[in-house]
């Protein structure tokens, strides 16, 4: 009785949407790159950066939605240099996206340290209030969980929205599809192959940049080191198991959030006595883990994911 209360309750699923947010915005930037053929395993570095960065300039004077663009600005900077290495140069993306990861924290790190440098604890900025839409907010249910958020929420599903359109629906998503799947077909048409994966890139490692921002200015009001906790390695394998599709890969950010959300308040139930609270932390994991095993078996990858293209060559 106590989990069919948690599941049927407004808060729980409230929870759901406000943690699967930031795992949206970076999943569609992932998604983004993947598409295009770049693996950008920067993500996870570029979302810290991101959150810093946006925080930083709120705390400085600037504006909600001007911190939103300076932590984008600082998503591009770093996806604007994997794409230089990966693309351009050629490189391992995978030692790249790594590089990069280590390259933005530590920054992060050093910049927190130099403009705050006699601070134990980290200043608070006034975060994003919650905007309940009148008359869908009293829905039962899904008014709280949908139509009772952030801005940043919405813009998150507006994105998605946006993005699935983009590419299947405009000439430009349809270029960012084929880079991805055969190169060569690209620049028969005398397209930049290069041009259009450092524009996904770039554009891509933005949107990550505003997942991590999410939780500094939406989520929470302040900045600290382990916030982001893994969300990027996650949102790498949600873009698996939406078979990079933006549809698919908005309810693998819900469905995992849920799980998050559930073992929450699964601790605070009578079970959560008997059972150590460790065993909970897994549980999101874990069931993300067997939900991506189902549904990658179908999944199909890009033809030219991971694979560097140079123009002439067969």
């Amino acid at each position: 009785m106590d989990i069919l209360e948690i599941l049927l309750s407004a808060s729980f699923w409230a929870a759901a949407i406000r943690i699967a947010s930031p795992l949206i915005f970076a999943t569609m930037g992932e998604l983004i790159c993947e598409r295009a053929g770049v693996l950008n395993l920067g993500i996870e570095g570029i979302m810290v950066a991101g959150a810093f960065a946006g925080w930083i300039a709120v705390w400085a004077g600037l504006p909600l939605w001007g911190g939103v663009a300076i932590a984008m600005i600082a998503g591009m900077g770093f996806g604007a240099l994997h794409g230089v290495l990966s693309v351009l140069f050629g490189l391992s993306q995978h030692v790249v996206g790594v590089g990069i990861t280590l390259l933005a924290t530590s920054l992060t790190f050093y910049t927190y340290r130099v403009a705050l440098p006699e601070v134990s604890t980290p200043p608070k900025i006034e975060a994003f209030k919650v905007l309940e839409i009148p008359l869908l907010s009293d829905i039962p249910i899904i008014g709280q969980a949908l139509f009772a958020q952030t801005p940043l929420t919405y813009l998150a599903f507006g994105l998605t929205a946006a993005l699935a359109w983009i590419l299947y629906r405009t000439p430009l998503g349809l270029a960012v599809r084929a880079v991805g799947e055969s190169p060569a077909s690209v620049a028969a048409q005398g397209l930049s192959v290069a041009a259009i994966r450092m524009g996904a890139v770039i554009f891509g490692s933005g949107l990550m940049a505003v997942g991590g921002a999410f939780l500094t200015m939406s989520a929470f009001d302040s900045f600290f080191f382990d916030m982001v906790n893994g969300r990027g390695w996650i949102c790498i394998a949600l873009v698996v198991f939406g078979a990079w599709r933006p549809g698919k890969a908005l309810l693998g950010a819900i469905l995992f959030a849920a799980f998050d959300a559930f073992q929450i308040r699964l601790q605070q139930t009578g079970i959560g006595v008997h059972v150590p609270y460790q065993i909970f932390l897994m549980m999101p994991y874990i069931l993300s883990i067997l939900a991506l095993v189902l549904m990658s078996r179908r999944a199909e990858v890009p033809a030219a994911l991971m694979v560097p293209f140079n123009k002439g060559e067969r």
